[in-house]
């Protein structure tokens, strides 16, 4: 494959310009289930999708689920899904935002199966095979080809491997973005009446537990090319952005950071310490047991390996040989390397249990509630811009299904927007050159200096700067005030630091831009973590210097908004506003 050679000068620099409806920016779960629904409404509608990789195998979805964790099941209401949520989240959830979305949840899964998506049923074959109280069971190695293909059967425009790099404003109101090829080089302008961005959450903030060296800093359990861009082209531009402090950390395969809900919730096999004992039935009952909230889970093997009673596990000896195969079928629907794994150390997990441990920090809005503050349409603070998915806040516990509705609801919203806007405006020459010469001037830099700081070098910077000093995995998730003023002042060093980044290929170039991404996220998460002066999620958000829940003063929405025209984040409180009765900390 040829490839573009970086240009040289900026008048080198080759401009695209296209014109659309709706541009949905980001080709994941959420952003397909979103075209694919705009095109319901209007077939007329030109829908386009930017996508960084390829639609093909892009985003959370790229290597497949074993298993839908949201799913309203027969005999299930949506008052029961809010009381959940909201006691998974410790009650904090736009109780609107959950209910508009649960409203939607099954409509997605059905539509899958229908375009070729297998779901496991029970015995009786009458209903979806259940893994829990909430999740079904599918074989999903192929949900993202299949999707990938429903979208382009319905119509709809992708534009492979281009980064979104900012909004494209006309007043006050997002009128499109630009990106710039990862293959081709060239500056794409992309003008459109309505714009969603379901480009996924952020991970790579925090360095790794098992971080030893470049090659392995991608190690995570979260999509490591779900960078934060979607939540740093808003925060640039002055969106509202909330609960970014909600963070998700959990519990993971040691050394190859899976997920552990496909051991522990599907075969029931028990959480346990070095000493033998059941972590979450005896040692932390008082929590809840099993039904302890998620980042009750997260913190459990953290805290016992802190006080000593380390290494932890999830005891598989208990399982049968049959377990054991249908465990293995499991994994090769999401997570197929973990198979190998397990095989290339030689591990009879009959005889050896596998080993648990903390993940690094992720900021991710389809589990905890951290992202754009919409309203129940999914509209951002920026007029002509919706967000879904993980990107948006507000209503964690979505996971597939509910990310999938989300795209749904933002698209219905997205094409009735359309049919109020005319047209779009004329782009000011300067501005388009001012965003050129920003995105292209890592490149430039490289060919004028030859020398600098590459992308991978301030990458490490940053993850061990968060890790250290804003709660990472090496702290046992813990900070305090002064550790976070210390980021502060820390991240402001970087940011000054990005105008020496320097880029020698195009794909450096795309890394260049997803470490400023970083910056901008992780900068808003410390505001976050800072202004939280409580302890609500211990593990997601401990705080040792304020180690106790604080309802009088924090029971609400920590959001922020970044002025663009001081360069300050203002941080605010929203009140909650609770909409299905009973004790929002209780099922």
């Amino acid at each position: 494959m040829t490839r573009a050679v970086l240009p040289k000068a900026i008048d080198e620099v080759q401009e695209v310009y296209v014109e659309t409806d709706i541009l949905i920016i980001g080709a994941g779960n959420a952003g397909c289930f979103a075209a694919i629904e705009a095109k319901k409404v209007n077939p007329e509608l030109k829908v386009l999708l930017m996508e960084k990789a390829h639609i093909d195998r892009s985003g959370c979805l790229a290597g497949g689920m074993d298993a839908i964790n949201t799913y309203l099941k027969k005999g299930r209401t949506i008052e029961e899904f809010v009381r959940w949520s909201r006691s998974q989240a410790g009650g904090i959830i736009r109780e609107d935002l959950t209910i508009s979305m649960a409203e939607l949840l099954n409509k997605p899964i059905e539509e899958w199966e229908k375009w070729g998506m297998p779901i496991k049923y029970d015995e009786d074959g009458e209903e979806y095979k259940a893994r829990g109280k909430w999740d079904i069971t599918i074989s999903g190695s192929e949900m993202k080809p299949i999707l990938a293909e429903k979208t382009r059967e319905m119509g709809c425009e992708v534009l492979n491997r281009v980064v979104a790099t900012n909004y494209i404003m006309d007043g006050e109101r997002v009128a499109g973005a630009y990106g710039f090829g990862v293959r081709d080089g060239k500056m794409y302008i992309i003008k459109a009446k309505a714009t969603l961005n379901a480009t996924g959450g952020a991970s790579g903030l925090y360095k790794p537990y098992q971080n030893d060296g470049h090659d392995s800093h991608h190690q995570l359990w979260y999509c490591p090319y779900n960078v934060g861009t979607g939540y740093a082209m808003g925060i640039r531009k002055g969106a509202e952005m909330t609960t970014f402090e909600m963070r998700w950390c959990a519990t993971r395969t040691k050394d190859f950071n899976g997920p552990i809900d496909t051991i522990s919730l599907g075969y029931k096999t028990p959480m346990v310490n070095a000493k033998g004992e059941k972590i979450l039935e005896e040692r932390y009952a008082h929590l809840g047991g099993d039904a302890a909230p998620r980042y009750i889970r997260a913190n459990v093997p953290m805290e016992e390996w802190r006080d000593g009673r380390g290494p932890c596990f999830v005891d598989t000896t208990v399982m049968t040989e049959e377990q054991v195969w249908d465990m293995k079928y499991d994994y090769l629907n999401e997570r197929p390397t973990f198979v190998l794994f397990l095989a290339s150390r030689g591990q009879d997990i009959r005889k050896d249990p596998i080993e648990i441990y903390g993940s690094d920090p992720y900021i991710v809005g389809g589990h905890t509630a951290s992202g754009y503050w919409v309203d129940v349409k999914r509209e951002t603070t920026l007029p002509g811009l919706f967000a879904c998915g993980d990107v948006a806040g507000g209503a964690p516990n979505k996971f597939v299904g509910g990310c999938a509705a989300e795209g749904i609801i933002a698209a219905r919203a997205a094409a009735k927007y359309c049919c109020i806007i005319d047209g779009t405006a004329p782009i000011c020459k300067q501005e388009i050159e001012t965003e050129k010469e920003r995105v292209f001037k890592p490149a430039l830099r490289k060919a004028s200096v030859g020398d600098g700081v590459k992308p991978g070098e301030m990458e490490e910077r940053l993850q061990r700067l968060m890790d250290e000093y804003a709660g990472g995995v090496h702290q046992f998730f813990r900070m305090n005030k002064e550790s976070l003023a210390y980021a502060l002042r820390h991240l402001a060093i970087l940011k000054d630091q990005i105008k020496y980044l320097v880029a020698a290929d195009l794909h450096e170039l795309m890394e260049a831009h997803e470490v400023i991404d970083r910056i901008d996220v992780a900068e808003v998460l410390v505001h976050h973590l800072m202004y939280r002066e409580e302890t609500r999620w211990p593990g997601w958000q401990t705080r040792t210097d304020f180690p106790e829940k604080d309802n009088e003063r924090f029971d609400g929405f920590v959001n922020s908004r970044f002025d663009p025209d001081s360069k300050t984040i203002q941080v605010f409180m929203r009140p909650y506003v609770q909409t299905v009765p009973g004790d929002r900390l209780k099922l």
